[in-house]
């Protein structure tokens, strides 16, 4: 079944991460030399040049870093959504993420709300929800 929104091509180091995300892991990288978690997957570490970068995966825990509420929709296919929140997130093991967040009212979201990763059955990408409702399904 299609939800009508456009789905993410991977290409290169990002094959991986999307793999990760069908299987319901939030997987990053850490270089092996320098230990530095790049933003997003790469081939060479951005700090130390080395290419001993190697995939870990993520508790999923983190706290909002900063957010915006789309009150139009950015693509076609999320016009049933609107409004909506994205929010970056600083996940504990060192780098930030921008994804969608789920379960809590507009008003409520703010910088250094604890979130936490969640997988659903339709997207290959990581939604969070706040962690006080981790268990609401």
């Amino acid at each position: 079944m299609s939800s009508g929104k456009p789905v993410p091509v991977a290409r290169g180091e990002e094959a991986t991460w999307f793999a990760a995300a069908r299987e319901g892991r939030l997987a990053y990288q850490r270089c092996g030399d320098c230990g530095d978690v790049p933003s997003y997957p790469r081939a060479i570490c951005p700090t130390c040049w080395s290419s001993k970068l190697h995939e870990e995966q993520s508790v999923g825990h983190g706290i909002v870093y900063s957010f915006t509420v789309q009150y139009r929709a950015g693509a076609k296919g999320f016009e049933s959504e609107v409004p909506y929140t994205l929010v970056l997130v600083d996940l504990d093991e060192g780098f930030r993420v921008l994804a969608d967040l789920h379960d809590c009212d507009v008003d409520s979201v703010a910088v250094g709300l604890e979130v936490q990763v969640y997988f659903d059955d339709v997207a290959t990408l990581p939604h969070f929800r706040p962690v006080d409702k981790v268990n609401v399904a």
